[in-house]
């Protein structure tokens, strides 16, 4: 592969460790999911929440299938009635985080000319009200539907997991916030492409 083409892997290759673990894994293909729609992103986040990923895609599809063109638009969900959208297999639960999204949708702005302007944390801190949202899902989001290419989610098991397996004189004997804070300074070398990076440690099997 001719880093030279491509900066962020050029620029992660220059610590061992990533050049390392790049050097045996397969390149991650590209996943931007719903063609940078936050709001049905946001919903599907919620859906797939403890199901696997199949049994949430069923799911899904039968709650978008409640709506004439598919689409749960925020005002035509809040008039579903607990029934109607039990029917798709939905928990008591989930409604409740759903209405929630829908609420906010109605009351916050969304669109990319707004969110665009937006910092990654400041976009974590302005979705966490949210019920059912949680730093972690903010993250997959910044990641996968908003595409923003700094986002170190150290909060992911399989990512702490994979970093100490990486990293095992480092992170040797740590746990709880010793731990975080030393995974974050080991993957500040990473900056700015710390998304990549961790779309790697995800896929790295060795």
């Amino acid at each position: 592969m001719d880093l030279t083409i491509d900066p962020a892997l050029a620029h992660l290759m220059q610590e061992p460790v990533m050049a390392r673990i790049i050097a045996g894994t397969p390149h991650p293909k590209p996943a931007v999911d719903w063609a940078g729609d936050l709001y049905l992103a946001l919903l599907e986040s919620i859906v797939s929440q403890q199901i696997s990923i199949k049994a949430a895609d069923a799911i899904f599809r039968r709650f978008r299938d409640l709506f004439p063109d598919q689409y749960p638009h925020a005002d035509a969900l809040l008039v579903k009635t607990t029934e109607e959208l039990r029917s798709a297999g939905l928990s008591f639960q989930k409604i409740s985080y759903l209405q929630s999204v829908a609420t906010f949708t109605l009351e916050n702005r969304l669109d990319h000319a707004f969110v665009n302007t937006l910092a990654d944390e400041d976009i974590v801190q302005y979705l966490l009200p949210i019920k059912g949202v949680g730093r972690w899902t903010v993250e997959m989001l910044l990641m996968f539907v908003l595409d923003r290419p700094d986002v170190f989610p150290v909060d992911d098991l399989v990512i702490r997991q994979r970093m100490m397996r990486a990293f095992p004189d480092e992170t040797a004997g740590l746990t709880g916030r010793a731990l975080i804070k030393k995974l974050q300074h080991l993957a500040e070398p990473w900056r700015p492409y710390r998304t990549l990076a961790s779309r790697y440690l995800w896929r790295w099997t060795t």
